[in-house]
């Protein structure tokens, strides 16, 4: 077993070798965790532990292998003994016209962002059950808080996962399992950056019905995700946190 794994708070961020997952994962690292970062691209993984020192352990693996999973997490137990964090960040979107979407596009995002998350989350959480102990945090999107054009299959993804969210709250919080969901706003990142700056429009929109008038950036979110791991949240679960400069109450 892993020897500081016995000192430190044990954490899983997807996607955490770019964007909002590397935000967090280095607000994490910087905390104390020893953080264990999934995801597909060797080389950007490779970059971030480089960026984020010995406590970031960074792993190779495509989540939309579910049937791979449950020997994925047993490999992480075998490891580091047990999982304290779970962060579901890792998800893919797609702009197309509603009419041009076709059921494989459909399935594909659904499949990325709501059948993987559910099929860790279920690995996860049997690690955590008998230690009646667990964090365990989802990644949303604006596009949940209200409606977007263009984005179909990731509203309807994302809307999943907070309803999963609040379900899996109910049924895991009794036994010590926190549940909870950060909903981001715009913040600047590459994926936001695809998405806005092809589009004048949706941009001004954006910056229009936003009160703080400017982009979040990825560090907001890592804040958040600390404090939502942390026992400052101990009485926390279900909860939808938007993290988006008030964009989902701007008019």
């Amino acid at each position: 077993m892993d020897a500081t794994a016995q000192t430190k708070k044990i954490a899983i961020v997807t996607g955490g070798a770019s964007g909002i997952g590397l935000a967090i994962a280095e607000k994490f690292i910087r905390s104390g965790m020893l953080t264990i970062i999934i995801g597909r691209d060797r080389e950007k993984l490779e970059t971030a532990r480089l960026q984020l020192g010995d406590d970031c352990h960074p792993f190779v693996h495509d989540l939309n292998d579910l049937a791979s999973i449950p020997g994925l997490i047993q490999q992480f137990i075998t490891r580091y003994g047990r999982i304290d964090v779970l962060v579901n960040n890792a998800g893919i979107n797609m702009k197309k016209d509603f009419s041009d979407v076709t059921d494989e596009d459909f399935d594909s995002i659904l499949h990325t962002n709501v059948k993987s998350v559910f099929t860790l989350s279920r690995e996860v959480v049997k690690t955590m059950l008998p230690r009646k102990k667990g964090n365990i945090i989802n990644i949303s999107s604006m596009a949940s808080q209200y409606g977007i054009p263009k984005v179909i299959a990731y509203t309807a993804s994302k809307a999943a996962i907070e309803g999963m969210t609040r379900a899996m709250a109910v049924e895991l919080s009794p036994d010590g399992i926190l549940v909870n969901c950060i909903a981001p706003g715009f913040i600047a990142t590459d994926m936001s950056a695809k998405a806005l700056n092809g589009d004048p429009e949706r941009k001004q929109k954006v910056f229009a019905r936003t009160p703080l008038g400017k982009l979040g950036e990825p560090a907001d979110i890592g804040d958040a995700a600390l404090f939502l791991a942390s026992d400052q949240a101990k009485y926390l679960t279900g909860v939808i946190l938007p993290v988006d400069g008030g964009n989902s109450i701007g008019f």
